[in-house]
Formats: C-alpha cells, sequence, structure tokens
C-alpha cells in the first residue's frame, strides 16, 4: 500500500541520499528529477559497475537500482552490494518492467528489499522510497539496542546461582533482582519453580532431570511471573562441576534478564515476516509456508489450495478518499479473509518439528503480497470444492459495506485458484496460474471466484504473442492504413477520407477490435498514432499529385495523445515532409474520451485549431456532453453514431435524436456527417433531415489507397453506383436546397470530371 504521505515526509527530518542506477539516460534524468522534487538528495549513476564504485564513497541511505542493464544486470549488482561490508541490510527498491513472479522472486533472492514496476507515478516511487527508509532506520535502532542489550549483559552476567548435591540450591544478591526480590529476601528452588507458567514447568523439569542424568549442559530461557505481575523472561546457563573423584555433585551457573532482548528480537521476527500494515504474513512467510505446505503434501499424498485475491477497483477509493483512507480499508479486508480460514497461527520456521504430525494443517493463512492482493493458503484440502467454498466465504464476506472516514464503501474481490498439484508443483507454478484464474474473472466483470485451467493459460499466452508481435509489427511495415470515403450524396463527390487502421499479421488481416484496445493497454497506441498521422500526410500528397485531392484525411486520436505537447509540432513535422497544408490533416476524438480528459484535452484543441487543423467529435451522441463546453470549443465537425443511423427509418427515436443533433450542429456552425450508413433507406432519411455528408458501407468499405482511386475512376465517376441515381431522383424532386442544411446554390455533380471538390 503506498500510504506515503506527508506524515513520514515529516518524520525524515533530513535529505534522504538515494543513489540512482539505470542505463537509460532519459528515465535516469526523469526519475532524478522527480526524486530531488520531492526532497531526496540523488546521485545518478548509469552502470552497475559505476554504482558500485560510487556506493563506498556517499554511503546512500536507499539504492534504486534498474533491473534491466547491459553488462552488469540490477540483480548481479545487488548480489555484489550485499558482499560490501555495512552493506547488508542497505535498502535497495529494484525497477522492472517485467511485472512477473520470475523477476520478483530473483529480486527477493539476489537480496533486494523491495521491488517497484516501472512507470511515471513519481509520488508512488517517492512514497515506496520513504517507507523503505523509514522501516530500514527502525530496523536498525532495534538492531542497535539488542546489540547494546546483549553487550551489557556479557560484562554484568546479572547474578550467578549454585546447586550442590546435599547443599541445596543458592541464589546471588545480583541473581535475587532478577526475580524482583531483596538480597535479604530468601528464594528457593520451590519458590523459582511458582513463577514459571504451569506448561512451562513441566518441560523444564522434565528438561532438568535429563540434564543431570547425563552430566550435560543446561542452556534454556524460562518465562516467569513476578510478584508485582510483571511477566519476564529469564535465561539460564549452568555447568556441571565434579568432585576429586570425576563425579558430578552439582552445577554452577547464572541468570540474566533477557525480556527486552526477546521483545526486540520477535519485533525484528515481525517485521521480517508479516506485513506492517495489516499484520498479516508478508510475502517472504508466505513462500515459506506454500513450500511447507507443499512438502508435506507430497509426503501425505493430499492437495494444497492457492487463492489469489485481488481487490476490484481499489484505486478509484485510494484516489478519492485518500492513502489514509485506503489504508484503513486494507486493514478492514484484511480482518475479513482472517475470519475465512480456520487458522491463524504465526508459524516460524523451525517450529514444525515440535507441533506433530498434523502440524501443516496450522500453515493456513490468509497473507498480504502487496497493494491490494492478498492469497489464501489451504494445506490441506479434499478436492477443488473445498477450495471454491473459501473462496465463496470470502465473496460473501467483502459484499458487506465497509465504514471509512465516515463514508459508507463497497468493495469486491477477482479470486483466482489453484490446487496442487494439478496446476503446479511449486509455489511459482501455483501463484501464476491463480494468477491467470484471477485475471480471467477481471476480464468477465469481477466480483467472482475461477479455478485455473489450461485453456486460460493459452489465453494468456495468446495475448502475450499478440502483444510481442505487436510491439514489431511497425518496424516490419505490417501496420497500413485503409481508407473509408467521406461522401456529400447531395454532390455526388467524395469530400474527403477516414483513416483506419490494419495490421497486416502474414496472410491475416487483424481487426482493430483485436489490437487497438491492446495498444492502449501497452501504450503503443501512441507511436501507432505517431505513424497514422505521418502516414496519412504522406497519402494526402499522393492523391494531390494523382488526381487533385484537396481536403482532409481524418485520423483518429486517442485523448493521452491530445495531452502532449509536442503534438502540434509533430502535426508540423508530418505535414511540413509531404508539402500539403495543415488543414489535409483533420483529427478526431470520441466524445467519451473527449469529456473524460476534457482539462487536459482543451489547449491542445486550441492550439491546433490555430495552425488549421479541423478536430472532428466521432461517436457524437453516445457520452454525456456538457452543451456549455461544446459551445466554446474549437470543433468543426460532430459525427452521428452509428447506433442512430442503424434504426433510421424503423423507430421515430432514432430520427428525433439525429433531428436534434443536426440542428444543435446547425446552431453551432459544425458541419455534420453521419457514419454507418449501409442501406438506401438511412440514407434517405438523413438527406430529408438535412445530413448531406455521410459514409458507411452503402457507398464504400475502408479500402487500400490504390482501390480508392479505383473506386473513383469505376463507381462514382460514370455514376453506377445505386446511391447516386437515388440521390439525383431526389434532388430532381427537390425544389432546390430548402430544408436541406445545404446551402442555396450547391453544385451538382458534372459528367466527364472526376467528382471531387
Amino acid at each position: 500500500m503506498n500510504s506515503a504521505g506527508s506524515t513520514i515526509h515529516d518524520e525524515l527530518p533530513e535529505r534522504a541520499k538515494v543513489l540512482l542506477v539505470d542505463d537509460d539516460e532519459v528515465n535516469l534524468l526523469l526519475t532524478a528529477a522527480a526524486l530531488r522534487e520531492r526532497g531526496f538528495e540523488v546521485t545518478e549513476s548509469s552502470s552497475g559497475e559505476a554504482a558500485l564504485g560510487q556506493i563506498a564513497l556517499m554511503s546512500p541511505d536507499l539504492i534504486v537500482l534498474d533491473a534491466m542493464m547491459p553488462e552488469l544486470d540490477g540483480f548481479e549488482t545487488c548480489t555484489r552490494l550485499r558482499e560490501f561490508p555495512g552493506f547488508e541490510s542497505t535498502p535497495v527498491l529494484m525497477l522492472t518492467g517485467l511485472d512477473d513472479d520470475a523477476s520478483i522472486n530473483r529480486a527477493y533472492q539476489v537480496g533486494a528489499t523491495d521491488f517497484f514496476v516501472k512507470s511515471t507515478q513519481w509520488s508512488l516511487l517517492a512514497g515506496r522510497l520513504r517507507y523503505l527508509l523509514r522501516s530500514s532506520r527502525t530496523r536498525i535502532e532495534l538492531e542497535r539496542s539488542k546489540a547494546r542489550l546483549a553487550r551489557a549483559q556479557d560484562l554484568a552476567r546479572m547474578g550467578s546461582f549454585e546447586w550442590h548435591v546435599g547443599g541445596g540450591f543458592t541464589l546471588a544478591a545480583e541473581a535475587l533482582r532478577v526475580f524482583g526480590r531483596g538480597p535479604q529476601e530468601g528464594l528457593d528452588f520451590i519458590g523459582v519453580m511458582r513463577m514459571i507458567p504451569h506448561e512451562e514447568r513441566a518441560l523444564f523439569l522434565r528438561l532438568l532431570r535429563d540434564v543431570i542424568a547425563h552430566n550435560s549442559v543446561l542452556v534454556t530461557d524460562l518465562p516467569v511471573t513476578l510478584l508485582d505481575g510483571r511477566q519476564r523472561v529469564v535465561h539460564i546457563e549452568a555447568e556441571p562441576e565434579f568432585n576429586e573423584q570425576g563425579n558430578a555433585n552439582g552445577y554452577t551457573g547464572v541468570m540474566q534478564d533477557v525480556t527486552d532482548r526477546r521483545q526486540a528480537e520477535d519485533r525484528i521476527r515481525q517485521l521480517a515476516h508479516f506485513d506492517a500494515l495489516t499484520g498479516l504474513p508478508n510475502r517472504r512467510q508466505l513462500i515459506w509456508r506454500v513450500e511447507r505446505a507443499i512438502e508435506q503434501a507430497r509426503r501425505g499424498g493430499h492437495e494444497v489450495g492457492l487463492l489469489l485475491i485481488d481487490l476490484d477497483r481499489f484505486k478509484i477509493i485510494n484516489d478519492t478518499l485518500g492513502h489514509a483512507a485506503g489504508d484503513e480499508l486494507l486493514i478492514e479486508v484484511g480482518r475479513r479473509l482472517r475470519a475465512c480460514v480456520r487458522h491463524s497461527d504465526q508459524v516460524m520456521e523451525g517450529m514444525l518439528e515440535t507441533i506433530g504430525g498434523r502440524s501443516h494443517r496450522t500453515l493456513e493463512a490468509v497473507g498480504r503480497l502487496g497493494g491490494d492482493e492478498f492469497v489464501a493458503l489451504l494445506p490441506e484440502i479434499t478436492d477443488e470444492r473445498d477450495a471454491e467454498r473459501v473462496a465463496e466465504r470470502v465473496l460473501d464476506a467483502m459484499r458487506e459495506p465497509i465504514f471509512i472516514s465516515g463514508q459508507e464503501c463497497f468493495v469486491t474481490a477477482s479470486v483466482g485458484i489453484a490446487i496442487y498439484p494439478r496446476d503446479g508443483l511449486t509455489m511459482a507454478d501455483l501463484l501464476r496460474n491463480s494468477d491467470v484464474a484471477m485475471y480471467a474473472v477481471k476480464s468477465q466483470g469481477r466480483n467472482a471466484a475461477a479455478l485455473y485451467t489450461p485453456q486460460l493459460a493459452g489465453q494468456g499466452r495468446e495475448k502475450l504473442e499478440l502483444e510481442s508481435a505487436l510491439h514489431k509489427a511497425l518496424e516490419r511495415g505490417e501496420i497500413v492504413l485503409h481508407y473509408q470515403p467521406k461522401i456529400d450524396v447531395r454532390a455526388a463527390r467524395m469530400v474527403g477520407a477516414e483513416a483506419l487502421m490494419r495490421w497486416k499479421r502474414g496472410d491475416k488481416l487483424v481487426p482493430p477490435s483485436e489490437f487497438i484496445p491492446l495498444a492502449e493497454e501497452t501504450g503503443l497506441i501512441v507511436p501507432l498514432s505517431e505513424w497514422a498521422l505521418k502516414e496519412a500526410a504522406r497519402q494526402a500528397k499522393v492523391w494531390q499529385l494523382n488526381f487533385g485531392f484537396s481536403d482532409s484525411i481524418a485520423v483518429n486520436l486517442p485523448s493521452r495523445m491530445f495531452e502532449r505537447s509536442d503534438l502540434v509540432e509533430h502535426i508540423h513535422q508530418c505535414v511540413s515532409a509531404y508539402g500539403v497544408p495543415h488543414r489535409a490533416i483533420q483529427l478526431e476524438i470520441t466524445e467519451n474520451n473527449l469529456m473524460k480528459d476534457l482539462q487536459n484535452v482543451i489547449p491542445a484543441l486550441h492550439r491546433l485549431n490555430e495552425v488549421g487543423v479541423e478536430i472532428s467529435i466521432d461517436d457524437f451522441g453516445t457520452g454525456y456532453s456538457s452543451l456549455a463546453y461544446l459551445t466554446t470549443l474549437p470543433i468543426s465537425e460532430v459525427k452521428i453514431d452509428r447506433t442512430f443511423v442503424r434504426d433510421l427509418g424503423i423507430t421515430p427515436q432514432s430520427s428525433a435524436v439525429v433531428t436534434a443533433i443536426i440542428a444543435l450542429a446547425r446552431a453551432m456552425g459544425l458541419r455534420v456527417i453521419a457514419e454507418g450508413v449501409e442501406t438506401l433507406r438511412q440514407m434517405d432519411v438523413l438527406h430529408r433531415l438535412g445530413c448531406s455528408l455521410m459514409q458507411g458501407f452503402l457507398f464504400s468499405k475502408p479500402l487500400p489507397p490504390e482501390e480508392i482511386e479505383l473506386w473513383l475512376a469505376q463507381t462514382v465517376l460514370p455514376r453506377k453506383a445505386p446511391w447516386i441515381a437515388q440521390a439525383h431522383n431526389e434532388l430532381d424532386g427537390d425544389s432546390g436546397a430548402a430544408g436541406s442544411g445545404l446551402p442555396s446554390g450547391t453544385l451538382r455533380p458534372h459528367g466527364g470530371k472526376l467528382p471531387l471538390k
């Protein structure tokens, strides 16, 4: 949970020294600037070798390593760093772009304190670093306290005692103080035993009889309750004494009050194995528990269940109500999840052997992987139905409202289930496959549970392969533009075209519905959009030379492109490279994207309008536009969405919506064009309602650029298309252009000329 905020910053008065290591000069510059802006003192290094040379000179408080670097990568650098004296516990944050189990596990194996997936969320990175620094300082202080206490105990040897055969048990004055007694107060062996809890007393007496029987050394810790009720832990060491004949005749030893040291050790153990926010087992403890459970299952021949639980839309709550509220939510979620399993014992390494034959059942627990991800470990299940029942309990527990900062919130979860040995033989296999199942739930609507199946893994691999191929598609020249003409049916001519992206993957044409969402998810939409702008400018020049094209080619852009400060400069470079005017490129943005990022998009719209680039709103009428904004935005055109065009002439509601859009556009001085026109009926109704600009399959499907010229020459020029005859008949029946929404005197096509403006 990224709950680092101003309070953490206040706890760190000096500027923390950070060594930032990244071979990417741009990332290095941006990350360093962002961290300095947030109060860190940053030293930059561009390679692992250079970083190792700088470490001894600067003694950084924190080290941030890029995982993927040439020659000496982040993993090897971290390994060597841990070998340096004094740097065994220095916090190391591994930056990686590989958000997979193997990279994460390897980061921990080489000694990284934590990892962070590369992004531009600088506040999250700064918060993570402050949290690591705070944890590091807490750990250092605890270690120092433990060392001081240990030194003092070695020197003081708090008190001594003796026990001789026939002579009884005696405590020195210093030893009496260990038990809260004064020098004049007597304390015999029975009195000491009464201070030990009953269950511990029986174990100690059994140990004592065994030690005396074998004349061995006694070393143990005993919990005791003093007369004033204080609970203490006393460390006892004793060695046998022998008479001149070599026979044991007693014991002498020392005792120390080690309560503070034990508390420090417990605190360190807690920090190492349990999440500081929720108190649940952390990733390290979960890995140990799962590995022990798998080992026991292999011996016992039973199954193990692993549930990966991810909260749905947690980021919305976190961003809306703040990180403190997000922390509060995670604590409550942890409490509810813990109640969904039977056991919550905090089993530590090395304790299994002392618990018993069925001890693996006590490994069952809910732990926190990090962020809003939790894991439920079921160390012994009969079959998958047991795991599904626990998953249902988890989903039911999440459905109850949670009150945070006086606000009632509802949070759901997506649960992925993997079963040992069916779905994997190792912790990494089970975690990966439960993650696959969990993401399948996410893609199908969230708030549910799913068992892992190989088919799900196949879908994930297909997506990964598609993403990998898409990365290479541009450089291989596999991305192409097809063009759909925009038609003025009144004049029977092409008045522009819309550029639509296609992916020629081998002999298959991948539809945009399959790769555009993936491009947006991975960020590849930005280079694809940049290429589309350049290619559209080039095509406009080719058509200008071939048949006098002087209209604009529309290119669809995502809203994130409008947020770029260099968009105008990029378009200027594109049109200048091919010698076409700025108006040769028209930009389309969907209504939903426009309104979603309106404040970020407005400045770019005005700059584009100033240089002559027109803006068209796509899918108009499907969003929730504010008319107050629309009246002030520099927009030239609105496109009536195909959902309204589809039912024209069938339902009066569609005609009413289209009429309203046309009237609104006319009042605002905007062009209006209808998309998705597929039938003569739709064309007739649109024409009667006053919209003469259209595009759709009735006129032409999207075509490669060379086929557009062929379409013009074979269909439009000889006026062979049915829509041309239909439009011409209507025009002959009209009284001029009255009521059409077009200015009177609009020219009709003349025979023998290519039907362009």
